[in-house]
């Protein structure tokens, strides 16, 4: 009897090991910039420099988008590159470009009827952005071709830290949870908030930064994993599918997620 106890807990302890996620270094570049906002599977790169202008960098081109009228870009989603959102918070406004980074659309939510005061936004299907509407404070699907909110969820009662999605998923973290939503607005999944600050999210993962550590959701699972990494200061992080991307000291570092 006591042969098989240790049987089943070297087998439950061998299950439990082969879960741990691990960040392996694979590659790593100069790259002097203020935020960095995304990179795709090509190793593009969409940034901002200290001059408030906004980069989609390749192998052997850079492209540059500036609207100086508008001050800061708040955020940038690249998810579709073809239709790239800027979030400007301070106008209250976002501008959307083609993937030459040329503007296509513009929405100015102070002149828009009814006002909405907006403080995130996300990439939605079709054309639809997620966004924060903070004085009713709740969650909305709006399609900016009709000017109409498609959905909108019940207010959230604590403050929202970061919004991530794709035309699948609305990831929300605020202080008490992280909320996910599907693109019918409803709730499939709510975790309790410990202590994650910001997140990143791409097809398969989805990356909550806590202090210097990393952690992962994982497609289809439910777990909160923390990931294994070196020990280092993290100014931005990001995620694309396997690849985790983290950048310090004008040096983006990439890692490959594997599990041990």
């Amino acid at each position: 009897m006591l042969k098989l106890f240790y049987i089943l807990f070297l087998f439950g302890f061998t299950c439990f090991a082969q879960e741990q996620v691990k960040a392996s270094i694979k590659d790593s570049t100069h790259l002097k910039a203020e935020s960095i906002f995304g990179v795709d599977t090509f190793n593009t790169v969409y940034y901002t420099t200290e001059n408030n202008s906004f980069h989609k960098k390749t192998k052997d081109t850079v492209i540059t988008y500036s609207n100086f009228q508008l001050s800061k870009i708040t955020s940038a989603n690249t998810f579709n590159p073809l239709k790239i959102n800027l979030f400007y918070k301070d106008f209250n406004t976002v501008v959307i470009l083609d993937n030459r980074l040329a503007e296509i659309y513009k929405i100015d939510f102070n002149t828009n009827q009814p006002y909405k005061n907006v403080s995130y936004v996300s990439t939605g299907f079709d054309n639809t952005l997620w966004i924060f509407n903070q004085d009713l404070q709740q969650l909305e699907l709006y399609d900016y071709k009709t000017n109409k909110i498609r959905l909108k969820t019940v207010p959230i009662q604590s403050e929202v830290l970061d919004l991530r999605s794709d035309y699948n998923n609305c990831y929300m973290l605020t202080e008490n949870y992280l909320y996910v939503y599907n693109y019918f607005g409803s709730l499939v999944a709510k975790h309790k908030n410990e202590g994650y600050e910001n997140l990143a999210f791409s097809k398969a993962n989805l990356v909550l930064k806590k202090g210097n550590q990393l952690h992962i959701l994982q497609k289809n699972k439910t777990e909160i994993q923390p990931i294994e990494h070196p020990n280092m200061l993290i100014s931005q992080f990001l995620v694309t599918n396997e690849t985790l991307y983290i950048y310090d000291d004008e040096i983006l570092r990439q890692y490959q997620l594997k599990l041990e």
